[in-house]
């Protein structure tokens, strides 16, 4: 038998395995003696109570990923991402349709090392059309980690409606032993049905917490309590279902956010350039050279850089190129005008987002404006 037979075969008695073990739990467990919360949905055997009338409708986006991604040997590292569609992935999780009444399509397929503006722009415009229907009262998308940052941001500044968006993903393939894909699941659904989800903007839910697109970071390679917002904490945890809040967002997201994406196929280049001791100017060329409209340099400490690299920058600000600087540090603000001053070399300071994050707003920003002090601003509110 050739390896590539082999490994379909493997791929599906996983699957069978993990969704006749699913089955197996549901008929056989005893029901879940956690009452729930008054602060969020009720437990799981409460809701299981529920009229399923009561229950709100959520549409699951499904993009790839881990979360969709099957190995063919489960004490491996290696997996195809994406290899379950959405509807399998509804059914491997017990009790599920019981938080609430679930309908999901496919996206996009893919691991999210891949994920681009394309599949961004579409699944905007997807979130944003079952957002408007009084038939759905929330949206899950189900994403690879390595992006889920990003993608949750960009929704977070082009969704036009408070209904609840929430981002989930997993570290480990659906297939691997100990797999977080399916509690996640469960607790990114119970988030999204909670009545106080409702105008927080976009959510990432992983790992038991919850946490605002704005604020968290992917921050392990491979550990499953990896997501976090380092400079303000968790929105809220979850665990089993039973979610409790914690402050709001002060920023600015969703239905105030002044971007739009409707009608546009593409987003103008904006690239990331890493500073280190002996920074040449050679890549800042480079990019410019090859398109890019704006760039983010991950400086060191507050955002610096060699000199050679501020002088070059400096000079393609004069050209209508728009340079923001932050750190490639894991936590800590990005100030204005501090060690750098940047009101007289025309640069923006990222304050407390982080590269990947600035290059998003950055996007975003540059189908406004090329004004450094608009975009400034911009940083400043959302």
């Amino acid at each position: 038998m050739n390896s590539s037979k082999t490994t379909a075969r493997g791929l599906l008695c996983a699957l069978g395995l993990l969704l006749t073990g699913a089955g197996i739990a549901a008929q056989e467990s005893p029901p879940p003696t956690n009452p729930g919360s008054s602060k969020g949905v009720p437990g799981p055997q409460e809701a299981g109570a529920k009229n399923p009338e009561e229950l709100a409708s959520v549409r699951i986006l499904a993009t790839g990923g881990p979360i969709a991604g099957a190995q063919g040997n489960p004490q491996g590292y290696g997996y195809k991402a994406g290899a379950l569609k959405v509807e399998d992935l509804i059914k491997a999780v017990p009790d599920l349709d019981k938080v609430a009444k679930l309908t999901g399509e496919q996206v996009a397929n893919i691991g999210s090392q891949d994920m681009n503006d394309a599949v961004w722009l579409k699944l905007a415009k997807r979130t944003n059309e079952l957002l408007a229907s009084p038939e759905v009262d929330a949206v899950v998308v189900t994403h690879g980690t390595d992006t889920l940052e990003e993608t949750a941001y960009f929704l977070d500044l082009v969704v036009k409606s408070d209904k609840p968006v929430v981002l989930v993903g997993s570290m480990r393939p659906a297939t691997a032993i100990s797999a977080d894909g399916p509690g996640n699941l469960y607790n990114a659904v119970a988030v999204a049905s909670s009545p106080e989800a409702k105008g927080r903007g976009v959510l990432i839910v992983i790992n038991d917490e919850i946490h605002t697109a704005r604020n968290v970071t992917n921050t392990n390679t491979t550990n499953v309590e990896t997501f976090r917002s380092p400079n303000r904490g968790p929105a809220g945890v979850v665990n089993t279902g039973d979610v409790h809040w914690f402050e709001r967002m002060d920023k600015k997201h969703t239905v105030d956010s002044e971007f739009s994406v409707t009608g546009k196929n593409t987003l103008p280049r904006v690239d990331i350039l890493y500073a280190h001791a002996n920074m040449s100017p050679d890549l800042i060329d480079s990019a410019v050279k090859n398109g890019a409209k704006g760039l983010v340099i991950a400086g060191v400490g507050d955002g610096n850089m060699t000199q050679p690299a501020l002088d070059t920058l400096a000079r393609h600000v004069k050209k209508g190129v728009v340079v923001v600087r932050s750190t490639r540090l894991p936590s800590g603000l990005v100030l204005r005008n501090n060690e750098i001053n940047d009101d007289q070399k025309g640069f923006v300071a990222s304050g407390e987002l982080n590269p990947a994050k600035s290059r998003v707003l950055l996007q975003l920003a540059l189908l406004e404006t090329k004004d450094p002090n608009r975009v400034q601003r911009m940083f400043e509110e959302y």
